[in-house]
């Protein structure tokens, strides 16, 4: 049985920081044209504008990728191109919380190790301020789910309901160690 737990919804500034440096650079490219005296568009023109449209649509279908499911006994995420399966028997529930990153700094991603970031939104594999590593999906930091791995990095998420994938987590838990 897989259960689907919805991921908090992007912030506007999130969408705002992605075409705004994309629109922008469009702009200046197209603007230098206008504003050159040769009569003839450079070719190198012909191909920018397309391109980093193109990357900036490829951006926007990446940010909708976000996923968070139980399956058969995993926590299976997928983060914009970042995937990540976790045994639930991996996760030390005892220790999980849901804290809001502003009050608990120590939980903040700091260092991109292979990642992607835009206002308000961090996905991948990161280095926190406490120096630990984590693999992220955060797009609401005042509500983000901390799940510490027995053997190796934390887990941070912020799904639109927190405490119902926790209570999730630990009901797959006490079934599968009562087999």
């Amino acid at each position: 049985m897989t259960r689907d737990f919805p991921v908090a919804p992007l912030d506007r500034w999130t969408l705002l920081g992605l075409w705004l440096p994309m629109t922008s650079a469009m702009a200046i490219a197209a603007g230098s044209v206008l504003w050159s005296s040769s009569e003839q568009a450079p070719r190198g023109l012909l191909f920018t504008l397309p391109f980093v449209l193109l990357v900036g649509v490829v951006l926007h279908l990446l940010l909708r990728r976000r996923r968070i499911q139980l399956e058969q006994g995993e926590l299976k995420i997928t983060a914009t191109m970042f995937r990540k399966q976790v045994p639930i028997s991996a996760i030390d529930l005892d220790k999980a919380r849901i804290v809001d990153l502003d009050e608990h700094t120590e939980f903040k991603p700091r260092v991109k190790t292979n990642g992607f970031s835009l206002p308000a939104f961090t996905a991948g594999h990161y280095r926190l301020r406490n120096k630990a590593r984590a693999f992220c999906l955060i797009s609401d930091r005042a509500r983000v789910l901390v799940l510490p791995l027995r053997e190796g990095p934390l887990v941070l998420l912020s799904p639109e309901k927190p405490r119902e994938l926790l209570d999730g987590l630990r009901e797959v838990a006490a079934s599968t160690s009562r087999r």
